[in-house]
């Protein structure tokens, strides 16, 4: 049993606030994003920002496209998504102390930015967009054109309490590789990668310093016949370290019972990767691998639409802790979205997206092409407002402003 102090983690103007807000969510039914957090647990950045993750290490992420060997390809696949574990799911509480509610994206919200620093990787840009509100959705697109490599996709999170806070993600990655010799123009040389997303649950909620485990299984399926299998047992009953996965790559044709590899360590912290003859080919480790900044455009000249200019009014009162000014910014934002919804409603229409377009599930070939080899026979499309693709004739040559709305949509005035 641990002699850790409930609540210690809270600030102890906060702990009325928190005891409340821990009750709450004990009883309630429903999803538990509509719920309004405690002031300390609330973060200024924007859950569209979360996209960025997928690259925060740009020389791992073209890695594939550079590897000759179908096999190596997948095995570098594999390690880049592992790469990006720590980055999307443990990088805030370590750096704010525990994780944070993040703000809530509206319709139309965008996120844009690049990785340029090395110029042997070159230019890797990311386009994340809002592209439903009810249920909430984000879709992001993340391109290298130099060396053919293109991830996309779209997730919702679906909370609920049962003992703890259970994070159900929604969605999929897609990624496209163009293997050395093959021709970047033509789509049919190109390597696709199917990847489901982790479910995760939070952690020592009740200590006011809540962290981000991940549970049960993820799975990357891959149009070459291989398929890799991630298996998360947070707090593994070996090593006794949390953040414990283990991982196989194999071939379809083989199945798992005869893994070409395996991956085991902390996804947080290091992983090994052994061969079949339990050899060591290869290591990772989050301390000794930098991440790239993303370079997004100064803030007075993004979109309004951009997420870091259209929430900085509620971004600096959370700072602040002002909550009486996140409140007001915040209803600003909401009221002039609701009154853009109403009038859509009436005129018969709905909102534009700008560089995603929804498709039919039973059309997306790689879906049809990928899904069953992991078992999947649905996107759940009814859960994310439509199953999404990135649109590249929307986004050549795009330039703000983005949206035909401008800003009343966000309650600014002239």
């Amino acid at each position: 049993m641990s002699s850790k102090d409930p609540h210690s983690g809270v600030p102890a103007s906060s702990k009325g606030s928190w005891t409340s807000f821990l009750k709450s969510i004990a009883s309630f039914n429903g999803d538990l994003s509509s719920l309004t957090a405690p002031p300390f647990i609330l973060s200024s950045t924007s859950l569209t920002e979360y996209s960025a993750y997928w690259a925060e290490h740009p020389a791992l992420f073209v890695a594939p496209a550079k590897e000759a060997d179908p096999e190596k390809r997948a095995l570098a696949v594999l390690k880049w998504f592992l790469s990006t574990l720590h980055q999307q799911y443990c990088s805030r509480s370590e750096k704010l102390g525990s994780e944070k509610k993040p703000l809530n994206p509206f319709l139309g919200e965008l996120f844009l930015g690049k990785w340029d620093a090395d110029a042997e990787v070159g230019e890797t840009s990311l386009i994340s967009e809002q592209v439903s509100h009810h249920p909430p959705a984000t879709a992001y697109a993340i391109r290298n054109e130099k060396h053919g490599v293109e991830l996309q996709g779209y997730n919702a999170q679906k909370a609920s309490f049962s003992s703890t806070i259970q994070i159900k993600q929604i969605g999929h990655a897609l990624l496209s590789l163009t293997p050395p010799g093959a021709d970047k123009n033509d789509p049919a040389q190109q390597e696709k990668y199917l990847i489901t997303l982790p479910a995760l649950h939070i952690e020592s909620l009740i200590y006011g310093t809540p962290f981000v485990e991940l549970e049960k299984t993820t799975r990357i399926a891959s149009s070459t016949g291989y398929i890799a299998k991630i298996d998360y047992s947070g707090k593994g009953w070996l090593s006794g370290k949390k953040n414990t996965f283990s991982a196989i790559l194999y071939k379809e044709s083989d199945g798992e019972k005869k893994p070409l590899y395996t991956i085991d360590g902390q996804w947080s912290d290091s992983f090994v990767i052994k061969d079949a003859r339990k050899n060591e080919v290869d290591r990772f480790s989050v301390k000794e691998t930098q991440t790239t900044p993303l370079t997004l455009a100064p803030l007075d000249q993004q979109d309004l639409y951009e997420s870091r200019r259209a929430w900085r009014d509620v971004a600096a009162g959370i700072e602040r802790s002002d909550m009486d000014a996140v409140s007001v910014a915040k209803s600003k934002i909401e009221n002039a979205q609701r009154e853009l919804r109403k009038v859509e409603k009436s005129e018969g229409r709905e909102w534009e997206r700008r560089f995603f377009k929804r498709v039919n599930e039973s059309d997306d070939e790689v879906f049809r092409e990928l899904g069953p080899k992991l078992g999947l026979t649905s996107l759940e499309s009814d859960k994310t407002g439509g199953v999404w693709r990135f649109d590249a004739a929307k986004a050549a040559d795009a330039k703000p402003p983005y949206h035909a709305t401008g800003g009343e949509g966000l309650g600014i005035t002239a």
